[in-house]
């Protein structure tokens, strides 16, 4: 067997790819043959963008000729190939063509600009050129003048002198030629003008060649040695300069830009612009430099030439930044932070514009009198019913067509005296005051204060003396009663009118109401209803399920839906109005007392709502009122100084407190309650009201109660669930009242058992020393004898010489014969000795009491 074994040798064979053989040889000298697949590199001959066709012919006769095709192609998929390969040369071929219009376009345009700046350039050196030749011009012929004047005057000279020197004429000559060559340069400078003006100047060479080596070298086209040696000095620059100092190629460039932005009007300086600056009473120096319109670091800079060393996110004061807006030449304009208090409209109504308007009357009166009962009756309705303990604890406003048809505003206040703020409140936005007096009861202490708040209020009062139908009814007592109080009335021959009525039987209603009317026709009572709406808040509270609602009094223009209000520290839109009988309204006018839905917050019973143009407005007046209060509690605070807390601080350490959480249904209600509160105590004991707030109680009171030790007060609130359940875990005490003289007698006793109790000192007898003896063992014991009531061995004793207490302490023993006894009647012997004290003497008096501790309680 031959080394080949009938095989061909290993090699490359067949087309672009062919099959081969390869002889593996394995161990034992076993060998084996595998056919492999040969790739051959493809060679792409570039053809001719004419010989396209060509290609496409002479690729079609492999088609047909298997040998010169690759193995396992067919037919279709060489046709496929074929056509790829000719799309893909047409692409090359459009790319090509594509790639070389471009570059031609950026060719001309390239072009365009090269030419633009040599025209620019030529332009400049040409102007340059010409106004350099008439500079020389000029300075040839005042160089000439000057010469032929120096030449008259020596000539002036010789003359008078009256010598003239031989070589007199050799100057003359010169001065003779140059007469003539002044105006001689004068017509050459002028020809030469005109010629700069006919055509452009030609430069020098050498500047010509130095502006096109910069002009090359900036458009980047030197290369090579020429670039190297574009800034060096050459030697037809050094013969073509006159000896003067030429400017450099950095000082040509900056002025070709210069001039470049001169002409198309950025070189000018812009005029500066005089701004009038809004300066308030303290401002942030970026602030303030920001409203200037000039750079934080300059206003910086001008503080610190001042001598104010500040950054600029400090606050300076008015007068400071003042000086500062003149320096940079702005007009300041002051202004102050309660200027947003002038979006609200406060222009005086027209006469023509004010329409009449129902009256707003107020009743008040004493606890119990009958107001709540007297308005029912006017109403229709049962208010009293759904109150609880039958009195009135909130502010009422309601609306009632009289039987003549015009309408009245009611707003009826509590009795009760933790509610004078309430009563002061309802005496201020009213027009009319009916005092109620009860006819079997005369005047009482809340009647007393209802007359003060409706005199400070100088409002007109109405007296209804009620519950004239009770047999023990006197009304007359009731007119005396008032003249105590300077309120006399017109049986009394006075001016106020005085009504007897009775709410049950209705006696007297009538003549209320026309008492009422006839008051409202002298008042004159009228309002613009055409404008914005203002009113007062105569109460306020937090509804679970609608949010803040405020009930407001309107008292001037008409509040719409949709309106924005400001409202003391808070603001909102107007989401609903709600009337007295419980309808939904959508406006409201002057004296309609309504409901308002759609506050950010509850605010304070009193406040003013007042209707802005703009939601921005009412959150920037309300921000401001906020901060104003924050401040003025701050600057209350900062008032006090240090030996003040401290004073404080000691007094505060002998005074107990107890500390309680108010919440309750409405702002009125809490703010009574914390005013009758603050009240009960005296210098030992007081409470202190930690938190108070409109709204069911929850987790976060429960918090402040854990923390603070405190009981929680609900007043016509609940605790929601989790606080209840909080409140169980961490054993916080909520207590719920509905009647406010239930709540403060609480109070009172909680507050009375951190009072401390009395201790009162009984006499219970006087015993005399007789003797004095000495045992062993024991001390001096006193022989004595019992002379007034009794002497007991528990009860204290004191010591007295002469009747001034030298000893005060307890008895150590006390015997009767030789037997220890607890008590010693009077008229017997015992003996006695005293607890650690020996110094007793025959003649002195032992005084026996005996102490007792009684609870105390509040008044």
């Amino acid at each position: 067997m031959s080394d080949t074994d009938g095989k061909k040798p290993l090699g490359l064979g067949g087309g672009a790819r062919g099959p081969g053989q390869v002889k593996q040889s394995f161990s034992h000298g076993r060998t084996k043959s595998v056919a492999v697949e040969v790739k051959r590199k493809r060679v792409v001959v570039p053809t001719k963008p004419g010989a396209a066709g060509a290609g496409a012919t002479t690729g079609s006769p492999h088609l047909g000729d298997p040998s010169k095709r690759p193995a396992g192609i067919s037919d279709a998929e060489m046709e496929r190939r074929l056509a790829a390969l000719k799309a893909a040369k047409a692409r090359e071929q459009e790319d090509a063509a594509r790639r070389a219009e471009e570059e031609r376009a950026r060719e001309e345009d390239r072009q365009r600009r090269r030419e633009e700046i040599e025209a620019k350039e030529r332009e400049d050196r040409e102007r340059e050129a010409a106004l350099k030749a008439k500079a020389e011009e000029e300075e040839r012929a005042a160089r000439a003048a000057e010469e032929a004047r120096i030449a008259a005057a020596a000539a002036r000279k010789a003359e008078i002198l009256g010598t003239r020197p031989k070589s007199a004429a050799a100057p003359e000559a010169p001065a003779a030629k140059a007469a003539p060559a002044a105006p001689a340069a004068a017509e050459e400078g002028g020809r030469t003008a005109g010629a700069a003006a006919r055509a452009p100047l030609a430069p020098r060479k050498a500047e010509r060649e130095r502006d096109e080596r910069a002009t090359d070298r900036d458009r980047g086209k030197v290369k090579g040695d020429e670039g190297r040696r574009a800034g060096k000095l050459t030697l037809s620059d050094a013969i073509s300069d006159e000896g003067g100092r030429q400017r450099s190629l950095a000082a040509m460039k900056r002025k070709q830009e210069k001039a470049r932005q001169k002409a198309m009007g950025f070189g000018q300086k812009a005029e500066k612009q005089v701004r009038d600056v809004q300066l308030p009473e303290t401002i942030v120096v970026s602030e303030l430099a920001n409203r200037m319109a000039e750079r934080a670091a300059d206003v910086v800079k001008a503080l610190m030439k001042m001598g104010m060393m500040v950054t600029m996110n400090q606050t300076i004061d008015a007068d400071t930044a003042e000086l500062v807006i003149e320096e940079f030449g702005h007009k300041a304009v002051r202004v102050s932070d309660s200027d947003v208090e002038q979006a609200i409209e406060t222009v005086a109504d027209r006469d023509e514009d004010l329409q009449p308007r129902p009256p707003i009357v107020t009743i008040m009166g004493h606890v119990d009198h009958g107001k709540t009962s007297l308005l029912d009756a006017i109403r229709k309705a049962n208010v009293v019913a759904g109150e609880a303990g039958g009195i009135t604890q909130h502010i009422g406003a309601y609306q009632v067509k009289t039987p003549n048809g015009s309408l009245v505003s009611f707003l009826d206040t509590p009795g009760h005296a933790a509610f004078t703020s309430m009563r002061a409140r309802g005496a201020q936005v009213t027009d009319i005051v009916i005092l109620v007096v009860a006819a079997d009861d005369a005047v009482m202490p809340q009647t007393i204060e209802a007359i003060n708040h409706a005199k400070a209020a100088k409002v007109p009062m109405i007296v209804a003396i009620n519950k004239c139908d009770k047999p023990d009814a006197n009304p007359q007592k009731v007119r005396t009663d008032l003249l105590q109080h300077e309120v006399v009335v017109e049986q009394m021959s006075g001016e106020v009118q005085d009504v007897e009525v009775s709410a049950k039987t209705g006696k007297g209603l009538d003549n209320l109401l026309e008492a009422i009317a006839l008051q409202a026709e002298i008042l004159e009572l009228k309002a613009n209803p055409n404008r914005a709406a203002s009113g007062a808040v105569i109460e306020a509270k937090l509804d679970v399920g609608r949010g803040p609602v405020a009930t407001v009094l309107v008292q001037n223009g008409t509040l719409k839906r949709g309106d924005i209000f400001v409202v003391g520290e808070k603001w909102g839109k107007v989401r609903a109005l709600i009337n007295d009988k419980g309808e939904t309204v959508t406006e409201a006018g002057p004296s309609v007392p309504v409901e308002v839905l759609g506050l950010n917050g509850t605010p304070e019973a009193g406040d003013v709502l007042n209707v802005v143009e703009t939601e921005a407005q009412a959150r920037e007046i309300a921000d401001y009122r906020e901060k104003a209060a924050k401040d003025k509690r701050a600057a209350a605070g900062a008032a006090t100084t240090l030996e003040q807390l401290m004073a404080k601080a000691k007094a505060d350490q002998d005074v107990s407190e107890l500390p309680v959480l108010v919440k309750a249904d409405v702002q009125g209600s809490a703010e009574a309650i914390v005013q009758a509160l603050e009240k009960v105590g005296n210098e030992e004991v007081r409470v202190r009201v930690l938190h108070y707030g409109v709204g069911a109680i929850t987790d976060s009171d429960v918090g402040l109660a854990e923390a603070s030790k405190a009981p929680i007060i609900g007043f016509n609130v609940r605790a929601n669930a989790t606080a209840r359940s909080s409140a169980q875990q961490k054993g916080v005490e909520i207590r719920y009242y509905s009647i406010i003289y239930d709540l403060i007698d609480d109070i009172k006793q909680a507050a009375s058992g951190l009072l401390k109790a009395e201790v009162r000192e009984n006499f219970i007898g006087y015993a005399k020393i007789q003797e004095v003896f000495r045992i062993t063992g024991v001390g001096n014991v006193a022989g004595c004898l019992v002379t007034e009531g009794v002497a007991r061995r528990s009860a204290g004793v004191r010591l007295l010489r002469d009747n001034v207490v030298i000893h005060e302490g307890t008895l150590k023993t006390l015997k009767r014969f030789k037997d220890e006894v607890k008590e010693v009647q009077s008229g017997q012997e015992c003996g006695m000795a005293f607890e650690r004290y020996e110094d007793i003497r025959a003649g002195d008096v032992i005084e026996i009491f005996e102490r007792e501790e009684v609870q105390r309680t509040l008044a």
